[in-house]
């Protein structure tokens, strides 16, 4: 009894280190130090011992310090403002790195985080990128409890001071490169090595020196099975694991069948064995993993950038004069217009206007904060309201939108996805039937010939080893996004390249999609607008960012004036006070009015009333995109739809683009 004691005390029952000479014994369990009985405890309080029961001794080592007074300088407000990513009078969001991440009890612990601090609002893991992004309650707790939470389990984040300077850089893995060039040298070596099997007059040097070119082969060959297509094998098991079949399987077989049956021969000199297809075919597939990589990294910018955000702000001159730039280029110091409806890019304070900022693509709630001159404004929120004035404060790379963008979710989506969808689809039942002809081969020859029925099962495994598929897969992959990518078409993750073949319904908005609003050509008919009616007008416009709007202000000489109590409705018009009058400006039904007979139907009408008198209107000759019956060509095997909020007057120019087949629908609001 007692020798069973003292074997069962000599590992941490919580990270399996070795206890020494004096364990811990706590619980009627054994810890090496009291960092790994802490942690136990803390587990225990919350009911989270579940936690021990993913793998055996899942735990990290506790042994670091647990003197938390080190973590004083989270509680300094500049500190705090440089680690957040986003901050409101309830929640603050941020993302840490965590270099002690490691397994799946890991990611189950730092899942359940909640548990532990009742703060903490919730936790999402990025394994691959060891990230832990968390959202906690600013009255329940501080950022400084939510760092000494972690690190008293085990997992404390690497705050470095590229992270409270705000200047974050992204990690990226050179592990593939690695594995390629160990993968290549091997390769190369030992097809030099297989020459003499290929010729004929080299038979002489065969007899000579074969064994030992074998040998020498197989010594080439152990790095590559051991390192460089260790991520064949290590998704295989994983997959097996999740009681899922992958691609990654008979691959990791067909590999394991090529190498043993080539040591196998080496070994009895029974033949040369297979040792250059070997370290040929993982070199080949290493070149398609390392190609997809470099194709997300050039495109991580864009994909960061574009997805979410406008593609241009409006930035403020000197002399206030407007300029539309791209939103990647926007910088620190800019001065930005932010229109009603608009997305704020970049972190920025507010330095004119009323703003009223919906958050609720950052934290779900929809009610609008209202934000005063002077304070600060998170990326991510919609100006709701007139039109204001931002200085950009940091950059948009710094944005919680683009923390956003690479949250865990997309990405475990993405791991899930794996090498893509038709490929694990298809290959699943490839993979089961390659297995069952294998193992039929294998029980039909054995009574037979046993030589006979490990070389046919083995060949069997190579043969039909789907390493075209996997090498294909992502070439094609890599070069769809790249394709993409250069037409301003950017994607999240591969597995939409396939989700998009089986399209078959494309719906178009009609007004600034399929028509050209800049190139429009403006008319104004009514009575003459004086120069204060034309200042009240433009106005009202600037606040607004629909085609139309836009374009008339464009069209429009003059000053503007403050806006009061903006409002614009959706597919309908705008509303707002200047200088004390109520401006209208709008669509006919929205003003009350009836359509003036005999408008040309090839335009686009927009009432204009001040104080409830109606003065007149703007028409539009619409333009369409120079190129758009190409793309319509192009999408003649499919269902087109067109959405607009218009009347029915482009009736007869939409059917002669669109064929009678499609569907046009007139009048629709949002």
């Amino acid at each position: 009894m007692e020798a069973a004691l003292q074997t069962n005390i000599q590992t941490c029952y919580h990270c399996g280190d070795d206890c020494n000479d004096k364990p811990i014994v706590s619980h009627e369990k054994s810890f090496c130090c009291d960092g790994c009985k802490t942690v136990y405890e803390l587990l225990e309080e919350n009911n989270l011992c579940t936690y021990y029961n993913l793998e055996q001794s899942p735990g990290i080592s506790g042994k670091q310090s647990l003197a938390e007074s080190r973590f004083g300088y989270l509680d300094d407000a500049g500190v705090e403002a440089q680690l957040v990513n986003f901050r409101s009078d309830t929640i603050s969001k941020l993302t840490f790195y965590i270099p002690q991440m490691h397994c799946s009890s890991c990611i189950w612990l730092l899942e359940n985080l909640f548990k532990l601090n009742p703060g903490i609002s919730e936790s999402t893991v990025n394994f691959m990128r060891k990230e832990l992004s968390l959202t906690y309650f600013n009255g329940q707790t501080t950022l400084r409890e939510v760092v000494q939470l972690l690190a008293r389990i085990g997992y404390e984040p690497a705050i470095t001071l590229a992270d409270t300077d705000g200047k974050k850089t992204t990690k990226y893995s050179r592990t593939i490169i690695y594995k390629l060039g160990i993968a290549g040298f091997c390769f190369g070596n030992v097809m030099l090595l297989a020459f003499p099997d290929y010729l004929a007059v080299t038979n002489s040097l065969q007899r000579s020196f074969g064994s030992f070119f074998g040998y020498l082969s197989l010594i080439l060959s152990i790095p590559t099975l051991l390192y460089s297509a260790r991520g064949f094998f290590t998704s295989a098991i994983e997959g097996m694991k999740q009681r899922m079949v992958n691609i990654d399987l008979p691959i990791a077989t067909g590999l394991l069948a090529l190498f043993f049956v080539s040591v196998y021969q080496v070994l009895t000199g029974s033949g040369p064995g297979y040792l250059d297809s070997f370290t040929g075919l993982v070199f080949f597939m290493l070149i398609g993993k390392y190609f997809q990589q470099k194709t997300y990294d050039t495109l991580s910018f864009d994909r960061d950038y574009t997805s979410y955000f406008p593609v241009s702000i409006t930035v403020l001159k000197d002399d206030q004069q407007e300029e539309y730039i791209p939103v990647r280029n926007l910088k620190v110091g800019h001065r930005i217009r932010i229109r009603n409806q608009e997305l704020i890019p970049a972190d920025a304070i507010l330095l004119r206007g009323t703003a009223m900022i919906d958050y609720s693509f950052v934290s779900g709630e929809s009610e609008p904060v209202e934000k005063v001159v002077g304070e600060i404004i998170y990326a991510g929120g919609r100006q709701v309201g007139e039109s204001v004035e931002l200085e950009v404060v940091k950059e948009v790379s710094q944005g919680y939108l683009t923390q956003l963008w690479n949250d865990s979710v997309f990405s475990k989506q993405e791991q899930a996805q794996s090498v893509g969808t038709y490929a694990n689809a298809a290959g699943k039942w490839f993979i089961i039937a390659i297995l069952i002809v294998a193992a039929a081969t294998l029980a039909y020859w054995v009574p037979r010939d046993l030589t006979m029925a490990v070389n046919a099962f083995t060949s069997v495994l190579i043969i039909a080893c789907p390493c075209a598929l996997s090498l294909a897969t992502p070439f094609v992959h890599g070069h769809t996004l790249r394709v993409f990518g250069k037409n301003k078409f950017y994607l999240r993750n591969t597995a939409v390249v396939e989700t998009l073949a089986k399209i078959d319904t494309v719906v178009f908005d009609k007004t600034g999609t399929l028509t050209e609003p800049s190139a429009a050509e403006v008319t104004y008919t009514g009575k003459v607008l004086t120069q204060e009616q034309e200042r009240v007008v433009k106005s009202i416009l600037s606040h607004s960012t629909h085609p139309l709007s836009q374009r008339i202000f464009q069209s429009m000489p003059g000053e503007t004036s403050t806006v009061y109590n903006f409002q614009e409705f959706a597919g309908k018009g705008l509303l707002g006070e200047v200088d004390g009058k109520l401006v209208r400006v709008g669509s006919a039904a929205y003003l009350g009015v009836n359509t003036i007979k005999g408008h040309d139907t090839m335009q686009t009408a927009v009432y204009v009333s001040v104080d409830g008198v109606l003065l007149g209107y703007y028409t539009f000759f619409n333009v369409y995109r120079d190129g758009l019956q190409d793309i319509l060509q192009g999408l003649e095997h499919k269902h087109i739809s067109v959405l607009s909020g218009d009347n029915d007057h482009e009736l007869v120019r939409l059917r002669e683009l669109l064929g009678d087949k499609a569907s046009l629908n007139f009048n629709q609001s949002p």
